[in-house]
């Protein structure tokens, strides 16, 4: 029997988690020798069923329900196209076989290569702001052309626009789910999914096939998207996040941490500033993140800059009376209309036709409370001294 037979077996035992295996791992040095030799102490821990498998095995060995099962798993495994990574082997992802208590067994669908790239996590809201979204799509396509493979969940909002931002910047991008690599989730980022294998990225979960999304599943799926990557970037969180987690995971293993700041006025900004406050670094531009982690990675000649202002705005100024004004009027920070309408003398109906020649264009969004410039709408700002 070998190492992978005997993880996924031990693996299959009810109340065998990654947490149980690695004590098993410690004491007896392999695998294989742990599944022989379960000890009656954890034995009476596990439910009647895994009692029931373990004690098969102890007869029958290689003809055990449970040895049949993991060969099988192995066989549906290769059929379907997943490949089985087990920590220790060469294909592993070096910088997650390093943390503390790694996933024993990850599955992958698409190429190993991604995994041994240089790797760059992007996390943020479900629900970010237009802002956030462009924020982490031109962070995310910038990282990829300077060498860095993009990590994220696949999950709506911020986790989507990185994977998009990605496959933008012509590279890698991986997916890492809490749910199974047959069983995408939320379904409606399942095309996204195929678009990421089908150029040559990668799908990866450390549950088995069949699995589907449960709460408890998404912070084992933070804590391999932390420990796959040189560095995680925030871009928009609450204060109670599943981004802040990831984030937090990060310093825990020693990675490192990178924040865009936002709006004091923005509860998606609160995050990102309680990590700045806690050790992340500002960033302002991808380069900033190029210059600390890989700056050897970066093409000749590129350089990069705010997302937004790329080729400058491409998008004409509307001609409204005023439209100028209410840009300025707008600034950094989200607005109400009482405010605008204050800053700018326009009435109430003169703002509302500007403001939605803007958004329609591309240069405004409506948040909580009121309108704030978008990235693109930001270029129009004329810097003061």
């Amino acid at each position: 029997m070998d190492a992978l037979t005997a993880t996924l077996a031990l693996l299959r035992l009810e109340g065998v988690g990654p947490a149980r295996f690695w004590q098993l791992f410690e004491h007896f040095g392999n695998a294989v020798l742990a599944l022989q030799n379960l000890p009656e102490t954890l034995l009476h821990k596990l439910p009647e069923r895994a009692r029931q498998q373990w004690h098969d095995y102890a007869r029958r060995e290689a003809n055990s329900e449970l040895i049949n099962w993991a060969l099988a798993e192995q066989e549906r495994c290769a059929a379907s196209g997943v490949q089985l990574l087990l920590c220790g082997s060469a294909e592993f992802p070096p910088l997650l076989a390093q943390v503390s208590r790694p996933p024993p067994l990850l599955y992958l669908r698409g190429p190993i290569d991604p995994l041994h790239l240089p790797q760059i996590a992007i996390v943020g809201a479900r629900r970010a702001s237009r802002g956030g979204l462009d924020n982490a799509r031109a962070f995310a396509a910038d990282l990829a052309r300077a060498g860095f493979a993009i990590t994220s969940g696949l999950a709506l909002g911020v986790d989507a626009a990185a994977h998009r931002g990605a496959l933008d910047g012509g590279g890698a991008t991986i997916a890492v789910l809490g749910s199974a690599v047959d069983r995408l989730y939320p379904r409606r980022n399942a095309a996204l999914a195929e678009e990421i294998v089908a150029s040559g990225g990668a799908i990866v979960s450390e549950l088995p096939p069949g699995s589907g999304a449960e709460a408890a599943n998404f912070p084992r799926r933070n804590r391999i998207i932390s420990g796959l990557s040189l560095g995680v970037l925030l871009v928009e969180a609450a204060l109670r996040s599943g981004s802040l987690i990831t984030a937090r995971l990060a310093l825990e293993q020693n990675r490192e941490v990178f924040a865009i700041p936002g709006s004091i006025h923005n509860p998606l900004a609160r995050g990102c500033h309680r990590m700045i406050r806690d050790g992340a670094a500002l960033v302002e531009t991808s380069a900033d993140i190029v210059a600390e982690l890989g700056g050897l990675l970066a093409r000749p000649g590129d350089s990069a800059k705010v997302p937004g202002e790329e080729t400058g705005p491409v998008s004409p100024l509307p001609q409204e009376p005023g439209a100028r004004a209410l840009i300025a009027a707008l600034g950094g920070d989200p607005r109400t209309m009482e405010q605008l309408a204050r800053d700018t003398g326009e009435g109430a109906g003169e703002l509302m036709a500007a403001l939605l020649q803007m958004e329609l264009a591309g240069l405004v969004e409506q948040v909580p409370g009121g309108y704030q410039l978008t990235p693109r709408g930001a270029g129009y700002l004329q810097p003061q001294d």
